[in-house]
């Protein structure tokens, strides 16, 4: 079953109600490994990252309580990846004996402008959004419509020798793609929209 139970803004009107423990789990089902797979390609593994990752929820357990969503101040995907950048910096800069508070505070004030940052969460963004709608294709294609699009579109096997194995024609490979392809990039304008 696909976890996208809720509207991104409906989500984060429950997060910033007191006491919805049960928007905060879906807040870390729906975020958790967006956040954790950018951590990760910033270099933070183990304790280190889920240190980063309990950093980022709870400034934002901080600063959620009263939040409005208004997508025409800025985008909250936006938001996410500055706390995350400034959670990696803090944790970065807590492991050196020789650096200030205010060295801290001025880092991660500069975080935004850092663009090999800014490139590996788009990466990562748009790996979130292609494993989201993964889970819904999961639900509404069967088996052997999801085994051509794996072994013809991402293995990049040939299609006859796609449907020799799976025992399909050459032209039900072809459709196989080309409705999960069609439906996948349906599924990421969606949540991109709706999530600004």
């Amino acid at each position: 079953m696909p976890h996208r139970i809720t509207t991104h803004a409906s989500l984060l009107a429950r997060v910033s109600m007191p006491g919805d423990a049960d928007a905060w789990r879906e807040f870390c089902l729906r975020y958790g490994d967006l956040i954790r797979g950018f951590v990760r390609r910033r270099g933070a593994h183990g304790c280190d990252a889920d240190d980063i990752m309990q950093d980022v929820l709870m400034t934002l357990t901080k600063s959620m309580p009263g939040f409005r969503y208004d997508p025409g101040k800025g985008k909250f995907r936006g938001y996410l990846k500055t706390l995350v950048i400034r959670a990696i910096y803090k944790k970065t800069f807590q492991k050196r004996r020789d650096v200030q508070l205010e060295d801290i505070e001025a880092a991660s004030a500069n975080a935004g402008v850092d663009e090999e940052a800014e490139m590996m969460w788009e990466v990562e963004w748009r790996q979130y959004h292609i494993a989201q709608a993964m889970e819904t294709i999961l639900v509404e294609f069967n088996q052997a419509d999801r085994d051509a699009y794996q072994r013809y579109a991402i293995e990049a096997c040939g299609a006859q020798e796609t449907a020799d194995v799976l025992g399909m024609n050459v032209d039900q490979v072809y459709k196989a793609k080309s409705r999960i392809l069609r439906r996948l990039g349906e599924l990421i304008e969606i949540q991109t929209r709706e999530e600004g």
